[in-house]
């Protein structure tokens, strides 16, 4: 049974930055595709980024294009959302999913938008900009 666990949010001024953290715990067994969501209040869930784990391949949303950066680690079981140049609407909860089965295609070019892609969730860690 895999658990996802988030990290590395705070409060920090505009123009900042930080790096959110996703563990996976043991590890990233079977999952194909990892993703960042987040929602702020009053506010639907939105997808801020995936990466297909097999290939490294990225989509990132383009309300956050050229600000934020998806990767993985894996030998240290953990996807990394680098969120640089951070503005006041960015404040929000932050959320790491993961799905199994999906094909790297649909991973980078679809599932972004379809949350129900995704089976597995963290608790999230919230992200306050100033």
């Amino acid at each position: 049974h895999v658990q996802l666990v988030e990290s590395g949010g705070g409060s920090v001024q505009a123009g900042g930055a930080l790096r959110l953290s996703c563990a996976a715990s043991p590890y990233f067994y079977s999952v194909s595709c990892v993703a960042w969501f987040r929602q702020a209040p009053g506010k639907e869930r939105e997808g801020v980024a995936t990466i297909y784990m097999d290939g490294g391949t990225t989509n990132i949303a383009d309300s956050v294009h050229g600000r934020f950066t998806i990767s993985r680690d894996s030998a240290k079981n953990t996807v990394y959302l680098q969120m640089n140049s951070l503005k006041p609407e960015d404040s929000a909860m932050h959320y790491c999913a993961a799905a199994v089965g999906l094909s790297g295609d649909y991973c980078v070019r679809v599932a972004l938008g379809v949350q129900s892609s995704f089976g597995l969730w963290g608790q999230g860690t919230q992200v306050t900009v100033s």
